[in-house]
């Protein structure tokens, strides 16, 4: 195994370098540096008119990402469920919910992703299902002490008569992480726990059932040739067995993250990867390929990530932290040097990543400032004075790192937030469970406009018969996908650029990163041999780091120049020291 070092990241100390990877044997391995999409299935693209995404429109849009450039598509949760959070409330996790297709049309969309040289992987909900699942129904038909109860956290309640919540712990949406029953009988009975919404209920992992159960969901995808599962809530899944108060018990609520020590990242949580890693290594055997499993691991710091992605467990993490990382030099630099050095020690490649169906947009996170953290939401038409320059510079940057990458659905089109979708039209269980538009996400999941000048959009085929589930502003023309690929200097022609690149370049992918010494303000490291990455910070332009060098890919960058909250990439005839 390769060992990482990395410099104090000081202007005196520009030359560190940061070495990421496996030997040779397992280097060239897809997933290592891959650049994933994101598929929100229910605004991705409508095929029956009802205004819901569907798998027919995920397959008919596929020509369009294997044009865009990416490696494959990770598919957001498509099962039967009542849809109190959108499909991760799952009532059967092996069948598809009739309002987005079939099983057949699921294998359809597998082999046609297949035959353009695409990815698929599912997105598995291990920590909760839907409180319709059968096994939750049968648990409160047992009543107290029944085999089904054990497979979830049922609990006696506090107080004189069982009214009082077994724990003080909230919910990340809001409100206590318990609610009562009613038993069989008629009378108030015991407590279940659920971290979410009380739809979701938190299944017990302490019973072994459950872990039986999901190696035949897992089996039964694989066996339908799928290349692999990202997985919710990876640091979830156990509790700590007592189940005591926590010292913060408004932790998770107030942050709308998994921080409450006593819920997640408990150290019987690794077993589980183990085991499924052990099971797609199974799979690679009989055929040599890769199934990929990456976790949505919400921890603390780089250090802890790491613990997951160790050789015989998660293939890959979210790293969250640039995600998060406020629009600062120093921070970004601080953030990837982190993530390079200690996801290398484990042999595995950081996972990067600037958004998701939980987050803001980055248009419009970037728009605040200084730098528009998570949550922060601006001017919804245009981003800002500075997102859209910020968000395509980050995009590069991104695209120009050690490691593979995920971008979600409408990033490519430079969609800002939606920010001022009416209360009455919102679906997200976190304004409804507290009455708050902190932390909502709908405004990231509004339909992707396609063509046209008017909702739809292109997204639904027919227009006149529904409108989209979540509706599209007006200024969803100036993004659609028609305008961005007819428009060479959009974020789309940026995106597709920067991938191509990245799979033309030697340089790019995997391997080494040093940082190069610069003015003030501006980030600039080398890949290989004589590949720059430049982004400036501030909002002043600046001389290119490398005067003469052909400008490869460009966030607005003219030649000679690197204007404020811009990136650019440059080859050099030899190493820039």
């Amino acid at each position: 195994m390769l060992t990482a070092t990395v410099g104090n990241g000081s202007s005196a100390d520009p030359s560190p370098v940061v070495t990421t990877g496996l030997p040779h044997s397992t280097a060239q391995r897809w997933w290592r540096d891959a650049v994933i999409y994101q598929v929100y299935v229910r605004s991705f693209l409508d095929s029956t008119g009802d205004g819901i995404g569907d798998l027919a429109g995920v397959r008919t849009g596929l020509p369009y990402l294997k044009k865009l450039g990416v490696d494959g598509v990770w598919l957001s949760p498509f099962y039967p469920s009542p849809q109190h959070d959108h499909g991760y409330d799952v009532a059967d996790y092996c069948d598809v919910d009739p309002v987005y297709g079939d099983l057949a049309e699921f294998d359809g969309l597998v082999a046609d992703a297949h035959r353009l040289g695409l990815k698929v992987l599912l997105d598995i909900v291990p920590n909760h299902c839907s409180s319709e699942h059968p096994w939750f129904r049968a648990a409160l038909a047992e009543g107290p002490g029944g085999t089904s109860r054990s497979l979830f956290h049922f609990a006696d309640g506090r107080g004189t008569d069982g009214e009082l919540p077994p724990n003080n712990w909230r919910a990340m949406f809001g409100g206590p992480a318990w609610s009562r029953v009613t038993e069989p009988d008629g009378t108030p009975g015991q407590w279940y726990l659920h971290m979410f919404t009380p739809e979701q209920p938190d299944l017990n992992w302490r019973n072994p059932v459950v872990g039986d159960m999901f190696e035949k969901v897992l089996r039964f995808w694989l066996d339908r040739g799928v290349d692999g599962f990202r997985i919710d809530v990876a640091a979830g899944l156990y509790k700590h067995p007592e189940l005591p108060d926590s010292p913060d018990p408004e932790a998770d609520e107030r942050t709308r993250d998994s921080v409450n020590p006593l819920a997640w990242n408990q150290p019987e949580v690794h077993q589980v990867w183990r085991d499924w890693r052990a099971l797609c290594e199974e799979y690679t055997a009989l055929d040599g390929r890769d199934r990929l499993l990456v976790g949505e691991v919400s921890v603390r710091t780089p250090r802890e990530q790491a613990a997951y992605v160790r050789p015989d467990e998660l293939h890959q993490a979210f790293f969250f932290h640039l995600l998060t990382a406020r629009w600062d030099i120093d921070v970004f630099r601080t953030v990837i040097s982190e993530a390079l050095t200690d996801i290398a020690e484990t042999g595995s490649t950081v996972t990067w990543v600037l958004n998701n169906h939980d987050q803001v947009r980055t248009v419009t996170r970037y728009a605040t400032e200084p730098g528009g953290g998570p949550g922060a939401v601006s001017e919804a038409t245009s981003g800002g004075e500075h997102g859209p320059a910020r968000a395509r510079a980050a995009a590069l940057l991104m695209l120009a790192l050690p490691g593979a990458a995920y971008v979600y659905q409408g990033e490519e089109l430079g969609l800002p937030e939606v920010v001022d979708l009416p209360d009455d039209v919102l679906t997200d269980p976190i304004f409804h469970r507290t009455g708050s538009r902190r932390g909502v996400r709908d405004g990231c999941r509004v339909p992707l406009p396609w063509s046209g000048h008017a909702s739809p959009f292109g997204f639904t085929k027919d227009a006149e018969a529904a409108r989209p589930w979540l509706p599209q502003p007006e200024w969803f023309a100036e993004h659609s996908t028609e305008r961005a690929v007819a428009d060479t200097r959009s974020f789309w022609h940026l995106y597709r650029e920067g991938l191509h690149l990245r799979r033309s370049l030697p340089q790019l992918g995997e391997g080494t990163l040093r940082w190069l010494d610069s003015p003030p303000q501006v980030l600039a490291f080398v890949r290989g041999d004589g590949l720059v990455c430049a982004i400036n910070f501030g909002t002043d332009p600046v001389p290119a780091p490398v005067p003469g060098a052909p400008l490869l890919a460009s966030g607005d960058c003219p030649e000679g120049t690197l204007p404020g909250s811009t990136a650019a990439w440059w080859i050099t005839a030899s190493d820039p020291r």
